[in-house]
């Protein structure tokens, strides 16, 4: 047999350990925020890897957005040598999952097996891509013992919230430093025939305009900043949104329609905070002194941050121009630059000639509309040698009845397992 043959075999002997594995991470309940079991998962993997001969570290993100006492930010990363020296391959999974939400006819952490499908959230985005690189793994130390270099599995915080408690802080120890690690595949679900290269940029500002209060049955004697926000927001659907649907991206993002620039409001609010639930009685009657909307504007490499930045001032001007008595204020929240991996790179290549061996067909080339934990690697890390390629259906992330294809695991596996033997050298 040829290795490509000898790995699948050894992975489709697996099977049954792969089902096992993935069905006990769904089962641990990582939900962000806040940020619950995240020790519990790391000493679960610091356990089995252990067993399988992987020296094994559990790291705290001492100091990182959304650590704490109550909810530390653990992570683990797991490191085993060759027989000689030769290049770290590294595979990344971030082991928290998104709030259950509602529409689930299913355990939402029961991982039930229905046919080939394991449900559960989080067992798409990204539990099913963490048990296919660690199954990966064994079936290449099995079938190539005498390889070179090292191989590294990680099981990394917070990337639903940005990755701050993870993979940034990681990469801040210089755990990603291109001496270290040579390269990095991130099992994201982005479908097993197809390597993601990278993602859009992303900023998100909160914009503020002000008024003065008033008595409601006075309006007149105050100045509504609901009033100036509603013309802020004329004017995005004018002049802004128009501009941005005409900027279009080289990048293969996919969907099509995020080949374009994008502008979401993710939230609104104007006047007197919201009372609590139990509150039964009527809000007093005031003219709005403040409102404020949070803006998700994704950019393209195309494009420069401080030109996206500029054409919301741009526009706040033009507000101010029309509506001489408003002021705002702009505050920048978020901001990640777009990153794209050279389809030349050798993980991108190895990763190719792979899914062409075990799938039968030539890999696709994606770029994600949304931002993953590949921004850290490349812009703290330093290291440009990194993809995401993974198994499961993006468009299931974040969905009720979340579910993973066993057979998509096992063949994602196989990839995985033949591109250590291309880099490690068996």
């Amino acid at each position: 047999m040829d290795l490509a043959t000898r790995l699948k075999s050894a992975i489709d002997a697996r099977r049954n350990d792969l089902i096992a594995l993935t069905q006990a991470l769904i089962r641990i309940p990582t939900l962000n925020p806040p940020g619950r079991n995240y020790r519990e998962i790391c000493d679960f993997l610091a356990a089995y890897l252990s067993e399988r001969g992987f020296t094994t570290e559990l790291i705290r993100a001492h100091g990182a957005p959304g650590d704490s006492e109550t909810y530390p930010r653990w992570n683990l990363v797991a490191r085993i040598e060759g027989a000689r020296p030769g290049d770290c391959v590294h595979f990344n999974s971030h082991h928290d999952v998104v709030e259950i939400g509602h529409g689930w006819t299913r355990d939402p952490f029961g991982a039930e097996i229905d046919g080939d499908r394991i449900y559960g959230r989080g067992s798409c985005d990204m539990k099913g891509g963490l048990a296919a690189s660690v199954i990966a793994a064994e079936a290449f130390l099995d079938t190539c013992p005498d390889f070179a270099g090292s191989i590294e599995v990680s099981a990394t915080a917070d990337e639903e919230s940005g990755g701050y408690g993870g993979v940034a802080y990681l990469a801040e120890q210089g755990r990603f430093d291109p001496t270290r690690v040579q390269h990095v595949i991130i099992p994201e679900p982005l479908h097993k025939d197809q390597i993601c290269l990278g993602h859009r940029g992303v900023w998100w500002a909160e914009i503020e305009t002000h008024g003065r209060i008033a008595h409601g049955s006075m309006p007149f004697l105050g100045d509504s900043a609901i009033r100036h926000m509603s013309a802020v927001l004329s004017e995005m659907e004018e002049t802004l949104y128009p501009l941005l649907l005409g900027k279009q991206t080289e990048m293969p993002v996919i969907p099509e329609g995020a080949r374009a620039s994008t502008l979401n409001v993710n939230s609104i609010h104007g006047g007197a905070p919201e009372e609590g639930a139990d509150y039964t009685g009527l809000p007093t009657p005031c003219v709005a002194d403040r409102c404020r909307i949070v803006i998700d504007r994704r950019f393209l490499i195309e494009e420069d941050l401080a030109e996206v930045k500029a054409e919301i001032t741009d526009l706040m001007e033009r507000v101010k121009t029309q509506r001489p008595s408003s002021r705002y204020e702009i505050r920048d929240l978020f901001e990640v630059q777009p990153t794209m991996t050279e389809k030349g790179a050798p993980i991108v290549r190895s990763t190719a000639a792979a899914i062409e061996a075990v799938l039968g067909r030539e890999a696709a080339y994606v770029v994600s509309p949304g931002t993953y934990d590949q921004k850290h690697i490349d812009r703290i890390g330093r290291l440009k040698n990194c993809i995401a390629y993974g198994p499961g259906l993006l468009e299931l992330a974040h969905q009720p009845d979340e579910w993973v294809e066993i057979e998509d695991m096992t063949d994602s596996a196989t990839v995985m397992a033949l591109v250590l033997a291309e880099l490690l050298g068996s």
